[in-house]
């Protein structure tokens, strides 16, 4: 398995625009939250990087939303907070709801990316991460020469399996795991009749292959409950006299005296 730290920096899209068919990616995936924005309550929502800002949640009941990014203007929009996604300028457990849309792939450390997000949510919150998903029509390109030095295929993609396999051991309760975009994302996407027939088979039958991936998870914090000593006197130990001793030792007494008269 390859290490997922990255050996040179990563370039951060500031854009959907600046992906390939990045505008069909950012409408898949908000096809596939929509209905879970309902789901979510809490005081404050969180959307980590450019591309996660970009991503509507309007139907969501939170109205406390910001986003943090690297610079102020990203995309069609402004950053409501400058801070690097590795280290979020947040206090710990003081959001419900925290959005990584494709982070993990354009990061140095996206071990240290996914442990800011679980530092400042907040026990029972949600976590959401999308990404490109190397088994898939889309991870094909970087195997192919002329594609392997151009973006997004020259970056690090992580496989759904290994992202979930981080966030159990962090003790995350998946509930969601989709993959939707059953294309290369290489080129325009055509819309001719046998293309659209095979995206519709795959998206029913090729579901894992899908070349973007939507995981949705929930902190899940044990309380500890402290477990009171209990306390216990040892016995005092007193010996037993053992009336069989006795009768012992009184007849042996009468057996003394009887061969002393003997003699």
């Amino acid at each position: 398995m390859k290490p997922a730290l990255a050996f040179r920096q990563p370039h951060y899209p500031k854009s959907w625009q600046e992906l390939p068919n990045g505008n069909i990616v950012l409408s898949a995936i908000e096809e596939i939250l929509t209905p879970w924005w309902e789901k979510f309550f809490g005081y404050h929502l969180l959307k980590v990087g450019a591309l996660s800002n970009e991503i509507s949640t309007q139907n969501s009941p939170i109205k406390h939303q910001i986003s943090c990014c690297v610079t102020r203007t990203v995309g069609q929009g402004q950053a409501d907070i400058i801070g690097e996604l590795d280290d979020l300028p947040l206090l710990e457990h003081s959001v419900d709801v925290c959005l990584l849309s494709h982070a993990l792939e354009f990061s140095l450390d996206p071990h240290h990316v996914i442990r800011e997000a679980n530092r400042v949510i907040i026990p029972n919150g949600y976590l959401i991460i999308t990404g490109f998903n190397p088994l898939s029509l889309a991870g094909f390109n970087r195997a192919v020469p002329y594609r392997r030095k151009q973006p997004p295929w020259n970056e690090h993609f992580f496989s759904p399996m290994r992202v979930k396999d981080w966030l159990h051991l962090m003790g995350y309760e998946i509930l969601s795991d989709e993959r939707t975009v059953h294309s290369s994302l290489a080129g325009k996407m055509s819309e001719h009749l046998v293309a659209n027939y095979w995206r519709q088979f795959a998206s029913n039958y090729f579901t894992s292959f899908g070349s973007v991936y939507v995981i949705i998870a929930k902190k899940r914090v044990l309380p500890l409950t402290p477990i009171k000593p209990k306390w216990q006197i040892r016995a005092k130990f007193s010996p037993v006299k053992v009336p069989t001793m006795n009768v012992n030792s009184t007849n042996r007494s009468h057996l003394h005296q009887k061969q002393n008269k003997i003699k």
